[in-house]
């Protein structure tokens, strides 16, 4: 049965307008970022250097799902789930078939695409062969030593805004705003990690999950059942806030990690099941964003990432995702646990309906950031 939905308290990369049809291999000698980018960063470059205004440097936002499997997406083959904005982002983009993740569970990948390094250097990649994760107990978090993206943006005068799940240290200390971040909207850790009507604890460790404005709890336990749609309002009105500004903005959802809470309007909705609705609301909410965007005049000035930390939580069975052809997912190092979905889309700068089998990551977005961006002192953070 469905079960009730409670509500809770080197294929290239072209400019549209660029002669190039080849992008040259980058050489991996050297030590600095300049001799160090991925492939992602050189076809992204490849393609905006012919189509964009040489003095101007664009928006970033990166769209960042919790466990979704690479077979998730109606776009890269799902049966029954169906997820036409994201689908669309691929369409007007590039689509990766070989995009991994920096690690099989939540905080070390994270750290690893907030800093563009493997998650060992970092400090996060857990004691246990599985990984680690810091819980709602945790008493450390992100080092202070590392540098974000958002930190890296924020010297060339980007404003800075983070909304969802952080998952890098719930301490104050830890929190997004004191990792580079202007402000920031969302909860601190896993949707499961904490009471709500989704998930009863009766753990001291497990307090009623809270839900973070900076570093001031607003509510707890949260709402999980307007949650999404809340991440969605607060992302729109930080784009039309800042519209007229150079902005990064890092929407983390909750979705489609389990519970597989959704709101009213996606109870039901999906013929896979409560992760279907989960996936439809989440979909629902990138489709907003994207609206956003338009709606403020800055898309075809905005480069736009959407890939997921790890793949699907297998164990959780139906309410846990797919891998698609891949064996395994969450929790291991077999494909299915770090293949992910990965889009790149920019208007007017990168050719649609494009399809790249080169090997990216997501610790290659802070490069790709930082090549793109215009700026003349180049940050080595490999």
């Amino acid at each position: 049965g469905r079960g009730d939905c409670r509500q809770s308290n080197s294929v290239l990369v072209e400019s549209s307008s660029s002669p190039h049809s080849v992008v040259e291999p980058l050489t991996m000698e050297g030590s600095g970022l300049l001799q160090k980018l991925a492939v992602l960063a050189a076809l992204c470059i490849s393609a905006c250097q012919a189509a964009r205004d040489p003095n101007a440097s664009p928006n970033f936002l990166v769209l960042f799902a919790d466990d979704m499997g690479y077979g998730d997406l109606s776009v890269n083959g799902h049966p029954t789930i169906r997820t036409p904005n994201i689908d669309q982002l691929a369409h007007g983009g590039i689509k990766f078939t070989q995009w991994y993740s920096a690690f099989h569970v939540c905080s070390p990948s994270r750290a690893a695409m907030l800093t563009g390094r493997l998650p060992i250097r970092s400090g996060c990649a857990g004691s246990a062969w599985t990984g680690g994760v810091f819980g709602s107990s945790a008493v450390g978090g992100l080092p202070h030593n590392e540098t974000t993206f958002a930190e890296a943006l924020k010297t060339a005068g980007y404003a800075t805004g983070m909304v969802g799940k952080w998952h890098l240290g719930q301490q104050t200390e830890f929190l997004p705003t004191n990792n580079g971040f202007d402000e920031y909207f969302g909860l601190p850790y896993s949707d499961d990690m904490g009471s709500s009507a989704w998930s009863h604890y009766n753990r001291s460790d497990r307090p009623p999950l809270p839900l973070l404005h900076n570093t001031t709890i607003i509510e707890q336990p949260t709402n999980l059942g307007t949650l999404t749609q809340r991440y969605a309002e607060y992302a729109s009105d930080y784009i039309q806030r800042k519209k007229d500004e150079k902005f990064v903005l890092y929407m983390a959802f909750s979705h489609v990690h389990t519970p597989n809470f959704v709101s009213k309007e996606f109870c039901n909705t999906s013929s896979r099941g409560k992760f279907g609705d989960a996936a439809a609301e989440m979909d629902n909410a990138v489709g907003a964003i994207m609206k956003a965007l338009d709606d403020a005049g800055v898309r075809n000035n905005t480069l736009t990432f959407f890939t997921s930390d790890n793949g699907p939580w297998l164990i959780q069975r139906l309410e846990g995702g797919s891998a698609g052809p891949f064996y395994e997912g969450k929790t291991t190092t077999w494909e299915g646990g770090v293949r992910e979905p990965g889009i790149v889309n920019w208007p007017g700068t990168i050719t649609p309906g494009r399809i790249a089998q080169q090997v990216v990551a997501t610790y290659d977005i802070f490069p790709t950031m930082m090549k793109v961006m215009i700026q003349d002192k180049a940050l080595d953070n490999s």
